[in-house]
């Protein structure tokens, strides 16, 4: 259909296997269809713009909203039952609590004649969220048409992989489609569509290859890179609109949008400020330095010991394993200063980067900087994987490795600082290698090693 080619790009092959799985409207189709693909890769649009094109009878449902069995079961079966009944007619809210409860009912809502002789399609977005319900629920859902004998297509959306679905106990195999990323001459054909009317799409068309080149290495997108060409074009057309340029002045146009497209870069992208506020900066022509986004500011709100884990996150990261005794224990007893220093560590440690560390020495430079007894409690474990979600820390390796996972303090020294400003402590690291904590004046003092 030429309509529905001008309404989906560059996914023809997908929709001609669409079309030809669903059929004519009366056969019954693929019990289940598994549809896999990266984040807005088209999946939902391009299934929504063809049931919609073809009127086919069909419930949407987003499993991220509906996180139960009931609120699940009881959404398709209401939607089911107003597409049945007249537009005059008020449906009554229908309850259903059991997967064979809800079987029951849909065989009562599919008898109205307005869904007789033809397939229906049951859309589940986000169907991952699936494998955390009762496990009668999936292969349940992928034999419907067979537990209810009605003419009905189970349709799974997804960002994951069919083999990460497939229960231990075996269940009815889906027809398995997969929606691959747009390449850049996809995005590039169509973000160009959605050009302004007022000006010729040539002209958008320079201005998306452009933006594509500045994004596509980090953001692939769709839907981030549609925000990001609205948001930045009034910008680059702006020395048109002044008279000041024409639109086959690539060059000239480019110069004033570069630095935009570098700001946003650093706000927008990571959603660190409205749209509103980014283009009261782009009319003011703020400075991206003075941005009140997250990276404006050295330092964020974390649970009290998980300011303290990080501070001795810091510490292993930057101080060699075999200066622990020396610097964080009281009675350390004498050591010997002369060649203590390796030639590779008389390179400040801050210049080389952080070093990966164990978490038994975590936990061991924990102890000895907070006052009071810390138990080594489920708490504690689980504000160190909540730093690691933040990336404060990052995880080296495997996490199921025999010898203990081992991480890397990935902040910087103006973060720490800060944290050790909230937590009363002094932290004092000018031109030193080394932090050795003083646990009776609750200070890191300086020690420059021989």
């Amino acid at each position: 259909m030429a309509h529905l080619e001008n309404l989906v790009l560059c996914r023809e092959s997908q929709v001609s296997t669409l079309q030809s799985v669903f059929g004519e409207r009366q056969h019954f189709s693929f019990p289940s269809i598994f549809i896999y693909g990266h984040t807005a890769s088209g999946k939902t649009y391009v299934t929504q713009t063809l049931l919609k094109t073809l009127e086919l009878p069909h419930v949407f449902v987003n499993c991220v909203e509906c996180f139960t069995l009931r609120l699940l079961l009881e959404q398709i079966l209401n939607k089911l039952n107003h597409l049945s009944s007249s537009e005059d007619a008020c449906p009554t809210h229908i309850t259903c609590e059991t997967f064979n409860d809800f079987v029951c009912l849909f065989k009562q809502v599919t008898k109205a004649e307005s869904l007789k002789d033809q397939t229906v399609y049951i859309v589940l977005d986000k169907a991952e969220y699936l494998r955390d319900m009762e496990a009668n629920l999936l292969p349940g859902f992928l034999r419907l048409q067979e537990l209810t004998d009605r003419n009905v297509t189970v349709i799974l959306l997804s960002e994951i992989v069919w083999e990460k679905f497939r229960p231990n106990t075996g269940c009815f195999e889906p027809f398995v489609l997969y929606f691959p990323d747009y390449s850049i001459g996809n995005l590039q054909k169509i973000l160009s569509h959605d050009h302004p009317p007022e000006y010729s799409a040539d002209f958008y068309a320079a201005y998306i290859n452009i933006l594509l080149g500045v994004f596509y290495t980090v953001c692939r997108d769709l839907k981030e890179l549609r925000h990001l060409a609205v948001l930045n074009f009034p910008k680059y057309c702006e020395p048109v609109v002044k008279g000041e340029a024409s639109e086959r002045d690539t060059r000239k146009l480019w110069r004033n949008v570069e630095p935009h497209l570098k700001k946003a870069m650093q706000t927008v992208y990571l959603r660190e400020i409205s749209s509103s506020q980014w283009e009261k900066i782009q009319k003011d022509d703020t400075d991206p330095g003075q941005l009140k986004g997250l990276s404006a500011y050295t330092h964020v709100e974390l649970p009290y010991y998980s300011k303290f884990i990080l501070i001795a996150a810091y510490l292993a990261s930057y101080n060699p394993a075999r200066t622990d005794k020396r610097f964080f224990l009281k009675h350390h007893g004498k050591i010997k200063k002369t060649n203590f220093l390796k030639k590779h560590e008389k390179t400040s440690n801050h210049l080389l980067g952080p070093k990966p560390f164990p978490l038994d020495r975590l936990l061991a430079i924990l102890y000895s900087i907070v006052d009071s007894r810390v138990a080594a409690t489920a708490n504690i474990f689980s504000q160190i994987t909540s730093l690691v979600t933040l990336q404060l820390l990052t995880l080296v390796g495997h996490d199921d490795q025999l010898d203990g996972p081992k991480y890397k303090c990935t902040v910087s020294l103006d973060f720490i600082r800060a944290i050790a400003r909230c937590l009363g402590l002094t932290l004092d690291l000018v031109n030193e290698n080394f932090q050795e904590w003083d646990p009776s004046t609750h200070t890191f003092n300086t020690t420059v090693l021989p």
